[in-house]
């Protein structure tokens, strides 16, 4: 586990190469719910593989770069969420249904709910062990969260938004407990649609999370966002729900800062919790100067302590080009180094 003040990280993950999948298809439609297969430019015997040497890429990338507590890059997905969220039984990923996405008026294909929700198998624990084989470095995995999966779904099943949150979160609690297991120092749950959905996530959100981490002793992190910048131009100023997760039992919650220029004031509603603080814009492609990433950690500092604080991009790394991921992570770990000697570590 990382020990330094302010250690660095990424959200999740790093541009996949484009050998491996079709990364301006990928960048043409909403992160997909449902297998999007033929994105892979791989025949299927053979992309375990390459997934398998993708993800070397990334973690080499990270060391090279500084990155103290490394990823996947979620090299083996095709968005966040689905690789993990077909895997369950109750699922047909066959015959999807339809579900809005986070930009209004638009739906988009997401997996249809015709039984009780549940894990089959682990999912990522190979990915863990893969990663833990091949970095001496913390390392970091994550696994979609039960109320974001639950607004991903069409639910003919159910017609019980908190049962089936609920039997998601029993699904995520089994995996992360095999996560652990396998080698993660972290695990982080990627919750964006508590912001997205903010009225529903007050009433069942910090809930199903709290149910997902239940009996978890390991290190772990919630991740909410505003959207991908790839697709959501626009960023509010603030989080529509961000205090409420003070109530969690994760350890550690991640937002981002960076292109929505966050007002940081809020941290200090996040009692008891550390913070991964996104720092890089994932909007522009313009390389973050070391200076200019130090001044967006040091305008969190009057509302929460160093030693409270991890750094991180924004989320949504995997949209952009290789190069320019690269750089900007080396931008953030020299402005975090800025920070370091300022605060005499």
């Amino acid at each position: 586990m990382a020990t330094k003040l302010l250690p660095t990280t990424l959200v999740g993950s790093y541009p996949q190469p484009d050998w491996l999948i079709d990364r301006q298809r990928l960048s043409a439609v909403a992160p997909p719910r449902v297998r999007f297969t033929d994105l892979w430019r791989v025949a299927p015997e053979f992309l375990e593989a390459a997934q398998d040497d993708a993800t070397l890429i990334a973690i080499r990338d990270q060391e090279r770069a500084g990155i103290d507590i490394v990823t996947d890059g979620e090299m083996r997905r095709e968005s966040y969420s689905n690789r993990f969220a077909t895997a369950l039984d109750g699922v047909d990923i066959d015959n999807p249904g339809q579900a809005p996405t986070r930009t209004p008026g638009k739906t988009q294909p997401v997996p249809r709910i015709v039984g009780p929700v549940r894990r089959k198998h682990a999912v990522e624990a190979r990915d863990v062990r893969f990663l833990r084989a091949n970095t001496d470095r913390a390392i970091k995995i994550t696994v979609p969260g039960p109320f974001t999966m639950s607004m991903q779904t069409q639910d003919d099943f159910y017609k019980d938004e908190v049962k089936l949150a609920m039997d998601y979160a029993i699904a995520v609690n089994e995996e992360i407990k095999d996560l652990f297991a396998a080698g993660a120092d972290i695990v982080q749950i990627d919750e964006p649609y508590m912001q997205a959905r903010p009225d529903k996530a007050g009433e069942f959100g910090v809930a199903a999370l709290n149910r997902a981490l239940e009996g978890i002793a390991g290190m772990t992190v919630v991740h909410l966002c505003f959207g991908y910048a790839a697709f959501v131009k626009q960023r509010p100023e603030g989080y529509s729900f961000l205090p409420e997760l003070a109530g969690s039992t994760a350890k550690q919650i991640s937002i981002e800062t960076a292109q929505s220029n966050l007002d940081c004031a809020v941290l200090e509603k996040l009692t008891g919790k550390s913070v991964m603080l996104g720092v890089i814009d994932l909007a522009d492609n313009t390389i973050e100067t070391p200076a200019i990433v130090a001044q967006r950690i040091r305008r969190a500092l009057p509302h929460i302590g160093a030693e409270r604080l991890v750094i991180a991009p924004d989320c949504g790394m995997k949209y952009l080009a290789r190069d320019v991921a690269f750089e900007k992570l080396k931008a953030m770990v020299a402005g975090t180094a800025i920070v370091r000697r300022e605060l005499g570590a």
